[in-house]
């Protein structure tokens, strides 16, 4: 039961995959079309075409690597100087320009010169490119809507737990391991203890400073600068209560901006003793917002921290070792962790909203990726644009003569070098995701 729940977690991953891919390639076709640019080809996947079937004068089809899609537009780049598109160059890199140009302009029919996209004013160009990564954007919106409001989502609480009897440095791991760890020495007693803290008591402030029950990494931090009395007012059988403790310090665990924890480093920091309570919370909307406004921010920090992490990589495919919770996953890995959300042991309304999590995450991926100002992605073609503009308007504020469209295909070069960084990321990446993958327990 467990391989068929893993396969089928495998399948309904790979769904909406096509779907968020789609959905992107949907943003392209409609904003093309509606500024009359000519779109022969509406595709989702790459290589041979599995099924495809032509309306009007674009071809709609499926190819059989879902790793992707695309549509083709007439004119992406303008001509040369020359005026033409079929001459070929002897130099390698002019060659790799003229490439573009001319596969730019297959199916060129009569009447086209007035639907190619690079005839069409920056703005609209802008906008065409744009539509594409919006759509994952408003994509991830919805499901990271449905997943805090609906289903909610486990995460550690400011309810109580359990209450610790005494205070165990972090470092000593040895009495923290025993059936009896304060029978180990002679440790004081938790603060939280002594000031009468109960198991499911709900903590809503700490020396005035309010928190609520999705505020964990909130509630550590205040607990961690604190040393010395202490006002606790926490929520007891639906009445407010003001427990009084004596936090001292004690060595904790190290945690990161994230408030994720540190292996084997430790910190000097106020201490009460107690574990957080684990539960399924539901936001209201405001607080949906907020939480994608954090999400949406780890997501740019953690693009930019992509570099720093290729060693870490690299080291569990070739040196093995340990795979980090935070490596970077690709479409493979991803896959991998849709099975595993179905084969675990928990209810089908928490599977479907860590499904709904990984997909909207995924989505807010492909966002964020695409709109990085390179070529050949979205975000590539978009500095181009815009580009093109703010030297046009420079041009007319200066009265000088219209230095025309820009011409993209004159960076395809650099586009090619950074298509193939790409390619050695993306190939490294998947050998991790077989070799050593990150799975869920």
């Amino acid at each position: 039961m467990t391989a068929l729940m893993w396969v089928l977690g495998l399948a309904v991953f790979f769904v909406g995959l096509l779907f968020s891919i789609a959905w992107h390639e949907l943003g392209h076709l409609s904003t093309a079309k509606l500024f009359k640019i000519r779109v022969p080809q509406y595709m989702v996947g790459f290589g041979p075409t599995i099924w495809s079937r032509h309306k009007g004068e674009t071809e709609y089809g499926v190819k059989a690597i879902p790793l992707g899609g695309y549509i083709r537009m007439i004119g992406m780049f303008p001509p040369g100087d020359d005026g033409r598109v079929t001459a070929r160059s002897t130099s390698p890199f002019r060659g790799m320009i003229e490439d573009a140009r001319s596969a730019a302009y297959e199916e060129l029919q009569p009447g086209d010169e007035t639907r190619m996209f690079y005839t069409r004013k920056p703005w609209k160009r802008v906008i065409v490119m744009f539509a594409g990564p919006f759509m994952n954007l408003v994509l991830a919106f919805g499901l990271f809507l449905m997943l805090f409001m609906v289903f909610g989502f486990q995460t550690q609480t400011t309810t109580v737990g359990s209450v610790s009897d005494c205070v165990i440095p972090a470092s000593d791991t040895k009495a923290l391991d025993s059936k009896d760890p304060c029978a180990q020495g002679s440790y004081p007693a938790a603060p939280a203890k002594a000031a009468g803290l109960q198991k499911r008591d709900r903590i809503v402030a700490l020396n005035g400073v309010k928190v609520d029950d999705t505020q964990w990494s909130l509630l550590q931090q205040q607990i961690r600068k604190t040393i010395g009395p202490a006002t606790i007012t926490v929520l007891r059988d639906g009445k407010t209560v003001d427990l009084h403790a004596n936090l001292i310090a004690n060595k904790v665990v190290k945690t990161d901006s994230d408030g994720l924890v540190v292996k084997g480093q430790y910190v000097q920091a106020g201490f009460l003793g107690f574990t957080p309570a684990t539960g399924v919370v539901r936001l209201g909307f405001g607080q949906s917002v907020d939480h994608m406004a954090t999400t949406a921010e780890e997501g740019v920090r953690s693009l930019g921290a992509l570099p720093g992490k290729i060693p870490a990589l690299w080291n569990s495919v070739f040196a093995g070792a340990e795979r980090q919770p935070d490596s970077p996953v690709g479409m493979i890995g991803a896959a991998r962790l849709g099975g595993d959300v179905f084969s675990l042991p928990l209810p089908a309304t928490q599977k479907i909203a860590l499904m709904v999590n990984l997909l909207a995450g995924v989505n807010l991926a492909l966002f964020l990726f695409n709109m990085l100002p390179l070529l050949p992605l979205d975000g590539g073609h978009i500095a181009g644009a815009l580009w093109e503009s703010l030297r046009r308007n420079l041009a007319r504020v200066f009265r000088r003569p219209d230095p025309g469209p820009f011409d993209v295909a004159k960076l395809m070069p650099v586009a090619y070098v950074i298509a193939g960084v790409f390619i050695c990321f993306t190939a490294l990446v998947m050998a991790a995701d077989l070799i050593n993958p990150v799975r869920l327990t």
